[in-house]
């Protein structure tokens, strides 16, 4: 049992948000596969279509989106939510998005009837032209959507980074001053790819957000740094698809893992995860995983 933000969590697996998080029967799915907690797709003040396809593409290291933050708006989303939350025994975070804070509050007030376990501010997304890392990058925006939810809800609230930025620590310092209960890093990185045989980007939007094992290193040294930086939990997404990747970012300060893209090899995934997670603990003399959490950090 982990208590994460007031949360209890069976075990450190979170179903990151994007993936079979469209509708309440795909989050009930998942939170029957050993997850310790769901997250919703980001979901907005609008209904939104989202890019053009191709919308996403496999690589040799991961995978490349550019969805464009489709979803059917809040007030469609509401009875997902309340299925989602009746049927399932775990946490179920909502996702949402916004183009500033009157939006953010618009679709937390307006999914708080669901009574969601706790809100994740998407101020990340690379591809979603005035949404995600556009206002995310900025901490003054960030300081102001965090504390206009924040004082708006009695849930936990949740800010999701982007790596796409200089200093990560500052936009989580400014998530914290908002009043964020944690920060969730990482969101997928800005990337792109070509078809040789014809000279056009593959993405319909052209560029979109890598995802994957080519991004925990990424991920991990932004876990890092922010662990150095705050004093509120972090949750460490980006290439976690093994409990190796997850004791990996525990170490560099994650309180708990999200676990996106490696899904697509089985749902399975989180209950092998937290499976290595006890045993690894056990073999190396551990009571808790706060017995390791941030641990490179001691390291001299």
């Amino acid at each position: 049992m982990v208590t994460l933000t007031g949360l209890k969590l069976k075990n450190p697996t979170i179903l990151a948000a994007g993936i079979m998080g469209t509708t309440g029967a795909s989050l009930v799915r998942m939170a029957k596969k050993g997850v310790g907690a769901v997250v919703t797709k980001s979901i907005g003040p609008e209904p939104k279509e989202g890019h053009h396809n191709p919308s996403m593409v496999q690589l040799e290291c991961g995978f490349l989106n550019a969805m464009g933050l489709p979803n059917p708006s809040y007030k469609a989303f509401l009875q997902e939510l309340e299925f989602a939350k009746k049927e399932t025994s775990v946490p179920v975070i909502a996702s949402i998005f916004g183009g500033d804070a009157d939006d953010f509050l618009k679709v937390a007030d307006g999914l708080s009837p669901a009574k969601p376990d706790a809100f994740e501010l998407n101020v990340s997304c690379p591809h979603a032209q005035g949404y995600g890392a556009m206002i995310g990058s900025d901490p003054y925006v960030v300081e102001e959507i965090t504390r206009a939810v924040c004082d708006s809800v009695d849930v936990p609230v949740w800010v999701k980074l982007t790596p796409n930025v200089t200093d990560i620590a500052s936009i989580g310092e400014a998530a914290e001053r908002g009043g964020a209960d944690a920060v969730v890093a990482i969101n997928t990185v800005r990337a792109m790819a070509i078809d040789i045989a014809t000279g056009y980007p593959i993405l319909g939007n052209r560029f979109g957000g890598l995802s994957g094992e080519a991004i925990k290193p990424i991920a991990v040294k932004c876990v890092y740094d922010l662990y150095a930086a705050l004093d509120i939990p972090i949750i460490g997404v980006g290439g976690v698809s093994k409990w190796q990747d997850a004791i990996e970012m525990m170490m560099a300060g994650a309180s708990a893992v999200q676990v996106g893209s490696a899904v697509f090899d089985g749902i399975g995934v989180f209950g092998s995860i937290a499976d290595g997670i006890d045993n690894y603990l056990d073999k190396n003399g551990h009571v808790t995983i706060e017995d390791i959490i941030g641990l490179a950090h001691e390291v001299i």
